[in-house]
């Protein structure tokens, strides 16, 4: 593990529903209002309307506690807009959102959540409207789909282990270590493994897909961890939790900010991998609502969140930066290029949200889970 590396580690978060307020503040108010550095001046008519707006309302599957420094300095560039935010898991926030949608009384002004297939979902069936970003000219091309939706971390999805538990030479490098470790081992990691359900939880449905892509032996590596009898969840938080409790010690496809905040906060607990046969990248996508009831205020955000400043308050809770000059500073900084997998943002992603497809694969999951 690199210098670089083990600096990048604090503490877990369970997404739950929750929705804050965050009051205005008066620090930084010497620099609210103007128009960002290298903006065209005519995004001061943008800035203006999402002050007679006056509000805004976000939709998120981030905890708020992850971003409470980015939410305060939002609100410190831009105090005459009252920011709630609100914080659920992925599958709760499509399905309240399709809701609102369908009552046709307007909808939340900005959706941001890891499940990148969902929100993708959402964009392809004509919810989002377009906004061309000033920020563009720093974002990579597999980061934004048709000027509507918006990638805006790079956050490696990694195994986690408990240190005091699993010997320095299980530790698995790769996802064949991985298989082969707990076939290996089934007795001696029986009720110790972790990962995402997929039949409950959008974002691991989506990394597990992910992972049927890229390697062709991805049925082998879960019918080794259903030998094991794997413990599946839909919450990170409770994961790590229990990985640093030594209730598991071993965790699959796990959100590498989190896991990175957790082990600084406790480094003699929990350890991380980066598998280097290949480090799958996912990014929280955002998008702004054609019936946004403040779009120029989710405007500004949106820009917000894709600026230097920012993609730095993500950088500082582990969330990797999107941006093209400060990709220095991510947690996959010094891993090859060939081993990191980004999860294009596009209808690639829509492939087993087909129901027929999404059926099949669930089935085969089974099946591997249960050793046929």
């Amino acid at each position: 593990m690199s210098r670089k590396f083990a600096l990048l580690v604090a503490t877990a978060l369970t997404a739950v529903s929750l929705t804050i307020t965050v009051p205005g503040l008066t620090a930084g108010t010497a620099q609210a209002q103007s128009v960002p550095a290298g903006y065209d001046p005519s995004y001061a008519k943008i800035i203006e309307a999402a002050n007679q707006e006056g509000a805004l309302s976000i939709y998120s599957a981030t905890d708020a506690s992850a971003v409470s420094e980015l939410l305060k300095g939002f609100e410190a560039l831009y105090p005459k807009i009252k920011l709630e935010y609100a914080d659920q898991n992925s599958t709760e926030m499509y399905n309240r959102f399709i809701s609102e949608a369908a009552a046709n009384t307007g909808t939340a002004d900005l959706m941001w959540s890891s499940a990148m297939d969902l929100q993708i979902k959402l964009v392809n069936d004509g919810y989002a409207q377009p906004y061309a970003t000033q920020e563009s000219k720093a974002l990579p091309a597999w980061a934004n789909w048709k000027n509507e939706a918006y990638g805006t971390t790079a956050e490696p999805i990694v195994f986690a282990y408990n240190k005091r538990l699993v010997p320095e030479a299980d530790v698995p490098k790769t996802h064949a270590d991985l298989a082969k470790l707990l076939t290996a081992k089934a007795d001696a990691y029986k009720g110790k493994v972790t990962s995402y359900d997929p039949e409950r939880s959008g974002v691991g449905f989506l990394y597990i897909t992910q992972d049927a892509q890229a390697n062709s032996n991805t049925w082998d590596l879960v019918k080794a961890m259903g030998q094991t009898g794997v413990k599946l969840y839909t919450s990170s938080g409770a994961m790590i939790e229990r990985l640093t409790s030594g209730e598991h010690t071993i965790g699959y496809n796990m959100i590498g900010s989190y896991v990175l905040e957790r082990q600084k906060k406790d480094p003699t607990s929990i350890g991380v991998v980066l598998p280097n046969d290949y480090t799958i990248v996912m990014s929280r996508i955002a998008f702004i609502p054609k019936a946004a009831r403040h779009p120029n205020a989710a405007k500004l955000f949106l820009d917000y969140l894709l600026s230097k400043q920012g993609q730095e308050a993500m950088v500082a809770r582990y969330m990797g930066s999107i941006r093209t000059d400060l990709t220095h500073i991510n947690p996959t900084a010094d891993l090859p290029e060939s081993m990191l997998r980004p999860i294009q943002v596009g209808p690639e992603l829509l492939t087993y949200l087909d129901q027929a497809k999404r059926l099949k694969f669930l089935k085969d999951w089974q099946k591997s889970l249960q050793g046929k």
